[in-house]
Formats: structure tokens, sequence, C-alpha cells
């Protein structure tokens, strides 16, 4: 599957933003998607990450309550609100595909996508 994302961008502390990460190929619906993020000097972080149904979902501790994580198999789409931006959000957004493994280790993914930038000014 082939991954890429969308929707990053300049936002003013506590505004909001939607990133995409459009599939291609074979099977999306099989995946376990997830959203990563990597700001300058740090190691790429786990955010959120959905099964495979959209039943089920996870987040960090740092985005719980403020981000939410869906995706629609039909489009072949998946998705990550971010509202309550605060500046420590500031990072290049990943997503990213596995068929199974730890939800929050990016190990587990064999798919990425090329990332998008957000960058949340105080």
């Amino acid at each position: 599957v082939q991954l890429q994302a969308s929707g990053g961008g300049l936002v003013q502390a506590g505004g909001s933003l939607r990133l995409s990460c459009a599939a291609s190929g074979r099977a999306f619906s099989s995946y376990t998607m997830g959203w990563f993020r990597q700001a300058p000097g740090r190691e790429r972080d786990f955010v959120a990450a959905i099964s495979w149904t959209g039943g089920v979902t996870y987040y960090s501790d740092s985005v719980k309550g403020r981000f939410t994580i869906s995706r629609d198999n039909a489009k072949n789409t998946m998705y990550l609100q971010m509202n309550s931006l605060k500046p420590e959000d500031t990072a290049v957004y990943y997503c990213a595909g596995q068929l199974g493994g730890r939800y929050d280790v990016a190990r587990s993914y064999g798919y990425w996508g090329q990332g998008t930038e957000v960058t949340v000014s105080s």
C-alpha cells in the first residue's frame, strides 16, 4: 500500500487542523493505521492508531482528548482531527500502516507516507 499524508500547515495555538492520509494499492481496510510525529532533533513518536475496522482507537497521553483519529475504508483514507493545538504539537506528521505488532511502536509499521508539516505558533 502507498500512503500520502496531507493537510499540514501553520496554525495559531488553540486552532485546529485535519490531516488526511490517502492510500492506494491493495487492502487498505486490512491494515491497522497510525499517525506518528517527529519534531526536530527528536525521535518519531506515536500519536494515534486505529484498528482495521475503525472500531478501536488508541492515543498517546499528550494528545488524548484533543485529537481524533478516524478512517473511511470506502475512500481508502484515514484522518487525524487536531483541536486545541499547542506549540509542542509542532512536528512533521507521518501516517503509517501495519498488519501486526504493537500499535504504538514505529518499527511495527511497514508502510509510511512522506509526512506533512504542522507548525503551531504561540
